[in-house]
């Protein structure tokens, strides 16, 4: 049975933001309908603006059911392979997620192990890998593309890289923390036991950084996202979420921009959400409980 004490809180929260949208999209279209009214020469109640707001084909701020309603046209009614469907879209910008996600958790484990295991790369490379993210995505994102579409390379990868570039590092950081989690008295066990450096990581530095490992990776497949989208940006890109959001911008068409973020958002929540799953089985597996980890 459903904890009505549980969701009841959630509920009163998203009804609550759901009346401050409305009554904002009254009050910030509401000077449109009194300029038309002003021109036409004519009066306008209160009644009819409020009428008029929640219908208006290029509203500053649309409703809650127009963008419900072009989320519906744009998913359930239209052909998957059609350049409208948002599903489409969704599509080109998860392919990008999925391969800089996977490229970028790679890296992280990576220098995170030589980081953990190597005193030179600890001093050296961790400050960079820090300093690398003081960087705005916005600012390096066009460079690149233009520099990996001047050999060659353009399409998928340059967007999955940008991903990369946003991912990874909570995954060095997370693991770092993961690997060296195990205390003293718990390594000097493996060294009573005669245990080599790799017995000692695949036995007790790897499962004790499984939580912390998750734990990142939840931040890391949501920011991967937020990569790709950027990476469609500069490109010009025709197909994608952010490809949806430019050409929503040029036309002034806010309801697709706020149906291609609403779409953006629930794909992140599902990525999320899979990652979570995936941390409860492999606790699972290892007899742990995910409640009980502490990060």
């Amino acid at each position: 049975m459903i904890d009505v004490r549980k969701i009841a809180p959630v509920l009163t929260v998203l009804t609550a933001l759901i009346a401050i949208w409305y009554a904002g999209a009254v009050w910030m279209n509401a000077p449109f309908e009194r300029d038309q009214a002003e021109r036409a020469g004519t009066t306008i109640t209160f009644s009819e603006i409020l009428s008029n707001t929640m219908a208006q084909n290029r509203p500053v701020l649309p409703a809650p059911h127009q963008v419900i309603q072009e989320i519906y046209k744009t998913t359930v009614q239209k052909k998957i392979t059609s350049k409208r469907s948002l599903i489409y879209h969704s599509w080109i910008t998860l392919s990008a997620t999925l391969l800089g996600f996977i490229i970028g958790t790679a890296l992280g484990i990576a220098l995170a192990v030589g980081i953990v295991h190597n005193r030179a790369m600890d001093k050296s490379v961790m400050p960079w890998v820090i300093t690398s993210q003081t960087i705005p995505i916005l600012a390096i994102a066009p460079m690149i593309i233009v520099v990996l579409n001047a050999i060659g390379l353009s399409g998928l990868l340059p967007k999955a890289l940008i991903s990369t570039y946003l991912s990874f590092f909570p995954v060095v950081v997370g693991m770092v923390k993961g690997l060296r989690a195990p205390d003293a008295a718990q390594l000097d066990l493996m060294y009573t036991y005669n245990a080599t450096s790799a017995q000692t990581f695949w036995k007790l530095r790897w499962p004790s950084s499984m939580p912390y490992l998750f734990t990142s990776l939840k931040v890391a497949v949501a920011i991967s996202l937020v990569g790709a989208i950027v990476g469609e940006l500069p490109t010009g890109a025709v197909a994608g979420l952010g490809a949806r959001l430019l050409a929503g911008s040029y036309y002034g068409q806010t309801i697709q921009i706020w149906s291609a973020l609403f779409m953006a958002a629930t794909l992140a929540a599902i990525l999320v959400m899979l990652v979570g799953l995936a941390h409860s089985y492999v606790l699972r597996r290892m007899g742990e409980k995910p409640g009980a980890s502490a990060v």
